[in-house]
């Protein structure tokens, strides 16, 4: 392992010091010379026509200066791709959920703007609405876009091998199904959007994004503007999960409203606004079927998943196919066929999030412990008897190059005690065990790969421009220890400039986790360049060769002879004197099959990299009250390389929170009809510091062969493992396979009353004969 300065050390990030005493601003904080309080008016109705707007009162409103309705916006529909756009952002013709924008105000103050919006009178013609998936799907069901028959949004079919073939050789096959509700990012930070157009008609904006330059495109062409005169603003973000990648409704309208005020407008959230006007995560019902030889080792597997996508596409294609294959990443099967739907219902629209479906993951590995208890194979040998391996292609045709799977099996299980507790735990405590793995990257077309551009000043010092966004998970300080490393200054010595359309190159930002593996390999090779160009003056100073030179803290030296060097910044100078400035650029782009798509050609290479996470869950189940406490947790993760173990390990302890303690104990929507029930965080029970059990955190180094030191993603792939893990945990404690999430305790408690009135669900009848199958009725 070479000997470096900076990476692979833990370091405190450069944005904590800032972020603990406040001093970091987030979009909400802009204050501009004349901005307007911008307010929005919401649909009351979850399916409705838009017959008439009238805004003729609320103009008179004293301190109103713009008001837009969606005769205001171009008739243009947006979709991420060319077959899912279906969303007017401000729409004029009707209304397909509760909350969707329907109108909005400018005003010099918060109090004007809202009596001008109720002053807008909507008349409505009400139609009807489906908010379930399923009876969505029926022919009598009303259709939410007339060019998507049966309210399919999406239909994403995979056929590798002959599955039929492999469940007649199965020695045991079982079906099941497993449903979660939807689940919501709840950032810490609500959405707000600023934004101002300058003299010159360009359009400057500030908003929570997960990647500045997938917002300008889409801004460019629903206002219709050129993508130069649009400069998204680098800001701090209060977090992302998936849920802040695309353009929202509220991009364009806040830049409207400037536009049309000629003002400066401020658009912010209310906690609510930002449960049910942004993106949720899906409810998913999957059903699982799957066939095992007697060892253990699966031939055969069918999943059917149909995910209630509310009522627009989002990322519709990415959020169906990534639950599948995360699972053909973690495990090996021999034959596999997946149909994945989305379908519309009149709920708010459903985007990617950090679990990627809990109903799907745990559905997974709920039902490997099932097939292991019927075949007498505990949960960890089912897993390693399954487990990915290096250097092997999974179903979709995308090669492994780096994995270490069976390691965070093996490692986790051992830290946890897994084998003084499996089996012998008191009644009421049970210990489970969850693994997934995740993509680092997805083809992205044109915005797949990364510029950097790195300049030294006359000092010694170095400015690294990059498209790359940091939402809260450490990717500034990611790249400032990267150029450090290979230029041999210190920290200190780099200044960022990222996240801005305007003057840092196009990047795909903290989007399918690939910041590392694309943005900061393209700082590596920028910072390649740079010091290519310092070792060539070097070595004529210091009459060496250039491969005989090595930099390190603000020094250049000769290898093996440490008293001879120059200092870095003497020979930048020495550059300068010779009228050449000191600069230099690198990109990066992943090696993916251009090919692949979503749906048309899920097949080729999908990434450059994969990740590998294991967890371990010990949980006690109070019989009275169904209450779940968590008594200690362990995380394994497969992550390359660990450029900075102390972000990892709190990308780990974020992860639990949010896959395990909240993914799988309370985070869940409530409903009536098309409402929210419980859209405040008091209400949906995001869990707290003070809610967190032990956490043991492992980190194991697989050195991905392409990834920048062979670094890759980490933290997503042990958010998905730990929801895995606590509904396993859950699930033994209680002797009852638990299929529905999250296990709340009104659940639990029914589960353990049905367990004592012999009504359980999903148990072990016996071990089949050879080719039997056990069937669950299907959804």
């Amino acid at each position: 392992m070479p000997n470096y300065a900076f990476v692979g050390k833990s370091m405190p990030r450069v944005d904590s010091r800032a972020k603990v005493t406040g001093e970091a601003l987030f979009t909400a904080d802009i204050k501009l010379p004349k901005m307007l309080v911008g307010k929005i008016l919401r649909s009351p109705h979850p399916h409705a026509r838009i017959v008439n707007v009238d805004i003729s009162e609320a103009l008179r409103v004293p301190g109103v200066k713009a008001i837009i309705t969606g005769r205001d916006v171009l008739q243009r529909k947006w979709g991420v791709f060319g077959y899912t756009q279906d969303q007017q952002f401000l729409p004029a013709d009707k209304v397909r959920f509760i909350g969707e924008e329907v109108a909005a105000v400018a005003a010099v103050d918060e109090d004007s703007a809202q009596r001008a919006i109720d002053c807008i009178r909507v008349d409505y013609e009400i139609l009807e609405a489906v908010f379930d998936a399923m009876e969505s799907l029926s022919p009598t069901a009303p259709l939410l876009h007339d060019d998507f028959p049966q309210n399919i949004n999406v239909h994403v079919p995979i056929n590798v091998g002959d599955v039929e073939k492999g469940f007649a050789e199965s020695y045991y096959v079982r079906e099941d199904t497993f449903t979660a509700s939807e689940d919501s990012y709840f950032q810490g930070e609500p959405y707000a959007v600023v934004a101002r157009f300058d003299m010159d008609n360009n359009l400057e904006i500030w908003m929570p994004n997960a990647g500045p330059h997938m917002k300008a495109k889409p801004l460019s062409n629903a206002l219709g503007i050129p993508l130069n005169k649009i400069r998204v603003r680098k800001i701090t973000i209060g977090g992302a999960f998936g849920g802040r990648s695309e353009i929202a409704p509220a991009d364009l309208i806040c830049a409207l409203l400037a536009r049309k005020s000629g003002r400066p407008v401020k658009i912010v959230y209310t906690r609510e606004e930002n449960s049910i006007a942004t993106r949720q995560g899906h409810a998913l019902i999957t059903t699982i079927k799957t066939g095992v030889r007697e060892d253990g080792r699966v031939i055969a597997r069918d999943v059917t998943c149909y995910m209630d996508g509310g009522a627009y596409s989002s990322t519709g294609p990415i959020a169906v196919s990534v639950p599948f294959l995360c699972m053909e990443q973690a495990y090996k099967m021999d034959h596999v066929r997946y149909n994945g739907y989305r379908i519309y219902t009149n709920k708010p629209p459903r985007g990617m999030i950090r679990i990627h479906g809990r109903a799907f993951a745990s559905g997974v590995d709920t039902q490997l412990d099932m097939i292991g208890e019927h075949l007498g194979i505990d949960p960890v040998t089912m897993r390693l008897i399954n487990a990915r391996e290096p250097g092997e292609f999974t179903n979709t045709k995308s090669h492994v190059a780096s994995c270490a799977m069976k390691e965070t099996i093996t490692r986790a299980a051992e830290k946890s005690g897994w084998n003084d507790k499996w089996g012998k735990l008191p009644p009421l405590r049970g210990i489970g065990i969850g693994c997934n793995s995740v993509q680092t990257g997805f083809p992205m077309g044109i915005r797949g790969g990364s510029l950097a551009i790195i300049k030294l000043n006359e000092d010694g010092g170095a400015t690294v421009i990059s498209g790359v966004v940091d939402n809260g998970q450490g990717n500034d300080n990611m790249l400032v220890q990267i150029a450090a490393e290979e230029l041999g200054i210190r920290t200190e010595d780099v200044q960022l400039v990222t996240a801005d359309t305007e003057v840092t190159p196009s990047d795909p930002g903290a989007y399918s986790q690939v910041s590392t593996f694309i943005g900061g390999h393209a700082v590596k090779n920028a910072a390649e360049n740079v010091r290519r160009q310092l070792f060539e003056t070097a070595a004529k100073k210091l009459n060496v060769k250039v491969d005989d030179l090595i930099a390190r803290d603000r020094m250049i030296y000769v290898k093996d002879s440490p008293d001879t060097s120059i200092p870095l910044k003497k020979v930048v100078r020495m550059l300068l004197a010779q009228g050449k400035s000191v600069s230099g650029q690198g990109d990066y782009w992943p090696k993916v099959d251009p090919k692949r798509e979503w749906v048309k050609n899920p097949f080729g290479q999908m990434c450059g990299a994969f990740s590998f996470g294991t967890t371990v869950a010990e949980v006690e189940v109070d019989p009275e009250t169904g209450k779940v406490t968590v008594l200690e947790v362990t995380a394994a993760q497969d992550v390359g390389f660990a450029l900075n173990p102390l972000v990892l390990e709190g990308q780990f302890q974020g992860s639990i929170a949010m896959g395990g303690q909240g993914g799988i104990l309370t985070e869940g929507h409530v409903w009536d009809g098309g409402s929210v029930l419980n859209p405040t965080q008091l209400d949906y029970k995001v869990p707290l510091a003070c809610d967190m059990p032990k956490i043991n955190t492992i980190i194991i180094e697989s050195n991905d062969p392409e990834g920048p030191y062979g670094s890759k993603e980490s933290g997503m792939s042990i958010a998905m493992s730990a929801a895995q893990a606590y509904a396993a945990a859950v699930s033994n404690a209680i002797g009852v396979y638990m299929t529905d999430f999250p296990l709340t305790p009104d659940k639990i408690l029914e589960a353990l009353q049905n367990k004592v009135e012999g009504e359980i669900p999903n148990q072990d009848e016996g071990v089949p004969e050879k080719g039997l199958e056990v069937m669950v009725p299907a959804v």
